[in-house]
């Protein structure tokens, strides 16, 4: 008997802790204007709010609803509807409206629903943010909020200001982008696909600049993707930058070619002992230039401009030598090609008879004036 007794008294004291559950749901939410809001304009929310006792009443009596906005100026209006009768509720101001329990609180078995209006002005902001247009919470006796019962309404509330700044950063940007495009074009440098990402950005930061105020987050979404055009037409301008200088360093190399094929192209030059230097700078040259290639494959552009230029001095320095010793040896005013020690002997002879020579014609020039005396 005791333990029935027990189990009674811990039964009740359930019963009397338990709180009843209110469900409501907020219907037909309709925000004028729509969209993203500046500054001072005048806004308008109407909703529904659906009751549905999950016990014996519609609403617990001893909670509230509870409505509010970070408008200004706020006015609500409001109207009780049971079972299809409309009961206007008297208006009031202020970002909070909340409306006792006691007033909600119907049999479960009536259809009860709440229309309200509410009429306010956008806050004045710093800077763009979300502001919460409408939220509809319910809290009970101990203050406490019933976060599964929460619905709110946000909207971007526009600071006129900083997208005027963000469209004339990126024109600046766009700006600094077109003396890029026009500073490699008089390099000489492909700027075709640079040109293609100037348009693109161009358009889309002209289609952000006619967007209403209303359409703040698509105005963005286009100087965003402007800056994206920009940046990616930089990355194609530094490529063919760099794939330009690639190609110029190309000539010199292509030019010493050409005079090496002369060297081996005559048995008397083929084997000239200066051949092998030229020979030798060009294939740095060479290697110089493989490695630039290399850097553009992995996008290392500024790297690969460097090697680009290592490779056109060194290929140059191999086709000047080239050039020279071709000149000297199409002159025919050089010293034999001899190896030693054997040519020396003959080169000493060479001498030792210009030498008699010279000094034969001096002594009949002498031997002359001695008879004529």
């Amino acid at each position: 008997m005791k333990g029935l007794t027990k189990w009674i008294l811990i039964a009740v004291s359930l019963i009397l802790c338990m709180q009843a559950v209110t469900a409501f749901a907020v219907s037909s939410i309709s925000v004028e204007p729509s969209g993203s809001l500046t500054p001072g304009t005048p806004v308008i929310v109407s909703f529904n709010v659906d009751l549905s006792g999950a016990g014996a009443e519609t609403f617990t009596s001893g909670n509230e609803l509870q409505m509010s906005t970070d408008l200004d100026s706020a006015k609500w209006s409001y109207s009780l509807v049971l079972d299809g009768v409309v009961a206007e509720q008297p208006s009031n101001t202020g970002r909070v409206l909340s409306v006792s329990g006691w007033v909600l609180a119907y049999p479960s078995s009536m259809e009860e629903s709440l229309r309200v209006t509410l009429e306010g002005i956008t806050p004045a902001v710093s800077q763009t943010t979300n502001k919460t247009l409408i939220k509809i919470q319910e809290i009970d006796s101990h203050n406490n909020i019933l976060t599964s019962s929460v619905v709110e309404r946000i909207a971007v509330v526009v600071n006129i200001a900083e997208v005027q700044s963000k469209v004339t950063e990126k024109e600046s940007a766009l700006q600094t982008y077109r003396s890029h495009i026009d500073e490699k074009s008089a390099l000489g440098v492909d700027t075709a696909a640079a040109e293609a990402k100037y348009s693109e950005a161009q358009q889309k930061i002209t289609t952000a600049k006619g967007l209403p105020s209303t359409q703040y987050a698509l105005a963005y979404s286009n100087l965003n993707a402007a800056q994206t055009a920009i940046d990616e037409g930089e990355t194609a301008l530094d490529r063919a930058w760099a794939e330009n200088e690639v190609t110029n360093a190309q000539v010199p190399i292509n030019n010493v070619d050409n005079v090496i094929a002369w060297f081996k192209g005559n048995k008397s030059t083929a084997d000239d002992a200066q051949l092998a230097t030229i020979i030798t700078k060009r294939e740095v040259a060479v290697s110089y230039l493989s490695t630039a290639n290399d850097e553009i494959s992995n996008g290392n552009y500024a790297q690969a401009r460097a090697k680009a230029q290592d490779a056109f001095n060194k290929g140059n320095e191999s086709y000047t030598d080239a050039l020279a010793r071709k000149k000297v040896l199409e002159s025919g005013w050089q010293l034999p090609n001899i190896k030693l020690p054997g040519g020396i002997f003959l080169i000493v002879g060479i001498i030792v008879v210009v030498l008699a020579v010279v000094g034969y014609i001096i002594y009949r020039k002498r031997s002359r004036w001695d008879e004529l005396g």
